[in-house]
């Protein structure tokens, strides 16, 4: 694992953080019970993974292949619900395949296809593009339906919908997660994941059923 991963904070502060998150989830009208908090340990040693647990915190997401890999290598299998958050390549399916709980970032049906042939039946979600920016994934919000029922007749399990809210300030992002919720019921879904450290108060009043926190749980992360 690179040497540049920072060590986290210990089990106890993580603790006290997340009793904080789910208080400001609270303070936001959400049910810090229901509301899933996933532990983003991007950036952070495999000893970010152990306090999260610790803490009792099962989802970990993480955005590179390789690192997910790596810290997965360090810690029984059987103890995280590991979540891929990043870009889908192709060429990484089968390596994460057998490790991946969750697949959060799904924007193409090819990503699918590759998905439902090593892990098939797998829990998946479409994720949404709030922001037109370059470098930002996602399907436009009109195209998020077709692309929902085309990986369930992939026979993958499509929870829900996912999206980062866009730069500006949290209440740049009400309108795009409110959207996201009104059409996460239409479509029958059961999830939303929207919110992170920054803006998780507007993503749980307009609706999200998960929350994405590293920041607020580790601390700053080391500049890529």
């Amino acid at each position: 694992m690179s040497e540049s991963l920072l060590a986290p904070v210990g089990a106890g502060e993580v603790r006290a953080r997340l009793a904080e998150v789910r208080r400001r989830i609270a303070r936001a009208g959400g049910d810090a019970q229901t509301v899933e908090v996933v532990a983003v340990t991007k950036g952070f040693a495999a000893a970010a993974v152990s306090a999260a647990l610790e803490a009792g915190l099962g989802a970990v997401g993480e955005n590179y292949a390789q690192e997910l890999l790596a810290k997965a290598a360090a810690l029984s299998p059987a103890e995280v619900s590991w979540h891929f958050l990043g870009a889908v390549q192709r060429r990484k399916i089968p390596h994460l395949a057998p490790v991946v709980a969750c697949w959060q970032s799904l924007c193409r049906v090819e990503e699918g296809e590759a998905i439902a042939r090593h892990a098939p039946g797998a829990r998946v979600f479409v994720e949404v593009s709030l922001a037109e920016l370059p470098g930002r994934r996602g399907v436009a919000i009109g195209e998020a339906p077709g692309l929902v029922e085309r990986l369930q007749g992939l026979g993958l399990q499509v929870e829900g919908l996912m999206a980062v809210g866009p730069p500006g300030g949290p209440e740049r992002a009400r309108p795009g997660f409110r959207a996201l919720s009104e059409l996460r019921r239409q479509l029958g879904l059961s999830q939303l994941s929207a919110g992170m450290t920054d803006d998780l108060e507007v993503a749980v009043e307009e609706g999200t059923t998960m929350v994405r926190v590293g920041r607020a749980l580790f601390g700053s992360r080391p500049m890529r």
